[in-house]
């Protein structure tokens, strides 16, 4: 019996589902599927595959890696809830893995695609935060860095579960979403009174 931990990593962050599961190093089984909606519904039949293709089962997971972003709001939500769950019922750890370190590479400035023309970025010396693309490859530039924000989800998912294996023996807190930016819809208690009692 293999003593390398079985860990099942995943991400819904954008607009895809995608998951990997391995064994220490080796990718038993991985996929995705392009998605701009129906992540919610997708993400566990999809899990299920996973494990069915690589003959185990949930029992047999060691810990779980999930995306916790930045990225899409409800993406997140989704996956971080679904790691929460899983962990909480299989009795296994839930690794928390943000887009910055899923995409490190050396010489490469960490940086997730946003909408308009924009990417979350992380540059030397400064918190995480949403800029636009120009001044992102530009600081990648003037740092000597690739400014390339694109990566497959696969790889993605392969590199969370990576991490997560990593470090699911350091007893991790339970993931949590990592949002860099207001929600798009404002909440209910911003709206004013009338809108709210209807």
């Amino acid at each position: 019996m293999s003593t390398l931990p079985l860990v099942l990593g995943f991400d819904t962050s954008a607009a895809h589902c995608a998951a990997a599961l391995l064994r220490g190093d080796v990718v038993l089984a991985q996929r995705f599927e392009l998605r701009a909606r129906g992540q919610a519904e997708r993400l566990m039949p999809l899990l299920e595959e996973i494990l069915l293709e690589a003959r185990m089962t949930w029992s047999d997971l060691d810990a779980i890696g999930v995306g916790i972003g930045p990225g899409n709001f409800t993406g997140i939500r989704i996956a971080v809830a679904a790691a929460r769950g899983l962990a909480l019922g299989l009795g296994v750890p839930a690794v928390g893995i943000d887009g910055f370190e899923a995409r490190q590479k050396q010489g490469v400035l960490a940086a997730v695609p946003a909408p308009r023309a924009q990417v979350y970025a992380c540059l030397e010396g400064e918190a995480p935060r949403l800029m636009p693309e120009t001044e992102a490859s530009e600081a990648a530039r003037s740092a000597g860095l690739i400014f390339a924000p694109e990566a497959s989800p696969a790889d993605l998912a392969q590199r969370i579960a990576e991490l997560a294996g990593k470090r699911y023996l350091d007893s991790p807190a339970a993931p949590a979403p990592l949002y860099l930016r207001a929600a798009d819809a404002a909440p209910a208690r911003d709206l004013p009174p009338q809108l709210i009692d209807g």
